[in-house]
């Protein structure tokens, strides 16, 4: 990646976030423009593009950010329900060239999504 993506400099401190849980394998904040009452985006420290781009030595990392994503469902209050998105790629809706998974609640999800 030559350019830093908006997640990296979020990871680099170069610009703020409201961050809700950090430690040396991941990072979550809110989405600035969220699509529910509760609106996290989980990223990895790790610059990943897509999950196209997933090594195969990268699946404790992905572990690790499903076992948070569950911590943080429970720590926001969630217990009726959540839901969880990647985006793959463009096409697929990804905005930012950075894995990144969404957690969404505190309403009810309809299906389908979009």
């Amino acid at each position: 990646m030559s350019e830093k993506t908006i997640f990296k400099r979020i990871i680099d401190q170069e610009i703020p976030a409201d961050v809700v849980y950090e430690d040396d394998l991941c990072m979550a904040f809110k989405d600035i423009v969220p699509k529910a009452p509760v609106h996290v985006l989980i990223i990895p420290k790790k610059e990943i593009a897509t999950v196209d781009d997933l090594a195969d030595d990268d699946a404790a990392l992905i572990g690790h950010m499903w076992i948070v994503i569950r911590n943080l469902a429970r720590e926001l209050g969630l217990e009726e329900g959540y839901r969880v998105i990647v985006n793959c790629k463009e096409g697929g809706g990804q905005e930012v060239p950075h894995l990144h998974y969404h957690l969404l609640g505190g309403r009810k999800m309809s299906w389908p999504p979009g």
